[in-house]
């Protein structure tokens, strides 16, 4: 009985110690307690606002609207850039502890340097990630999690996105231009009422259609053209489903976009809608320097792969041809009499140059 007894006390004292040294391991040594490595929001449908914000205050505010996320003042933003950092939220998940030596470095860099994410759920805060630097393999992201469950971590860990390589960094900005919506069109064809594409210089190559609901009227300037391929219609029509923009302005300070302005377009795009809105885009050559040559395969001075385009709002934003080339081409589509563009016979006026800086 009195071996009984002792065994009993010694295994006590065993489980105590073992106890202890965990307690002491979680909170003093270089691994942190396994709930503050539990950085993922496990429902992200639960989630209805984040920020993000540096150490220098600056900050953007992330909110689900009614039927989309919006800015804080509900503006439209990139629907697709919220769900690259919703599924962060998700699949993150813990990748390893630093190095005992690189604790208090990684720590006092954070405290200089840092990206700060506030997730809210239901209305209510729920925790907070800091972002500091990449592994040096690029394949890891040092963080460290404030929680309201549990508290803020001491200890910066490592973290990843299941099944990425690469760090998690890049999906979070807070300038707002790379948040702002790039859509210029999203029309069906039976939205559209009337396209007018009209070539300041180059009057040949102007054309419009206009939707009668059953039938097309095809222009090439006043002219009206034979419908011979009514499939042809339909298919440029439909090319107004999906346009974008490439990239906001970062190039044109406001005295130089005033100057580019003040230029003539090489192209103006007017859009009627059938609700009656109006949609005019003004087209300006992007004279950067790069020469190259154009859809006749002449050789020209502004770059053949960028142009400038002034929203109706007065921005001027970026646009791509490989884009805007299926509206802006009708002679693809509809048999235009190009014989004058094509052959060469038709002067076309050097339009008034805009230098980019």
């Amino acid at each position: 009985m009195k071996k009984l007894i002792i065994l009993l006390i010694s295994l006590a004292v065993v489980i105590g110690l073992a106890w202890i040294a965990l307690d002491l391991m979680s909170n003093n040594g270089t691994s942190v307690k396994s709930e503050l490595i539990d950085f993922a929001i496990k429902d992200v449908s639960k989630v209805d606002k984040f920020i993000i914000s540096d150490d220098s205050g600056n900050s953007f505010a992330i909110i689900k609207g009614k039927y989309n996320w919006t800015d804080k003042n509900g503006g439209c933003i990139g629907q697709d850039k919220v769900d690259f950092i919703l599924d962060a939220f998700k699949n993150i998940e813990f990748k390893g502890y630093l190095n005992e030596n690189d604790v208090e470095h990684q720590i006092t860099r954070m405290s200089a340097k840092h990206l700060k994410i506030e997730i809210f759920e239901n209305g209510s805060w729920s925790k907070s990630w800091y972002m500091g630097s990449p592994t040096p393999d690029h394949y890891g992201q040092i963080m460290l999690l404030d929680s309201k469950e549990y508290g803020k971590s001491e200890t910066p860990v490592i973290m990843q996105v299941k099944g990425v390589k690469g760090i998690i960094e890049p999906r979070f900005y807070i300038d707002p231009k790379k948040w702002e919506c790039t859509q210029i069109f999203t029309l069906q064809g039976p939205e559209i009422k009337k396209i007018d594409v009209k070539y300041m210089q180059e009057p040949t190559r102007s054309f419009s259609v206009e939707n009668f609901g059953n039938t097309f009227q095809v222009k090439q300037g006043k002219r009206l053209l034979p419908i011979t391929d009514t499939s042809k219609i339909f298919l440029y029509v439909n090319n107004y489903k999906k346009i974008h923009y490439n990239i906001a302005n970062y190039v044109l300070s406001d005295k130089q976009v005033d100057s580019l302005k003040k230029t003539t377009p090489f192209c103006i795009l007017t859009v009627e809608e059938r609700i009656g809105k109006t949609t005019k885009l003004r087209l300006y050559r992007n004279f950067d320097g790069t020469p190259s040559t154009n859809e006749f395969g002449r050789e020209v001075d502004y770059n053949g792969e960028t142009f400038w385009c002034v929203l109706p709002s007065g921005v001027p934003v970026k646009c791509q041809y490989f884009v805007f080339n299926p509206l802006l081409l009708g002679h693809i589509y509809f048999p235009m009499d190009m014989s004058q563009v094509n052959t060469g016979t038709y002067e076309v006026p050097k339009p008034e140059k805009f230098r980019n800086p």
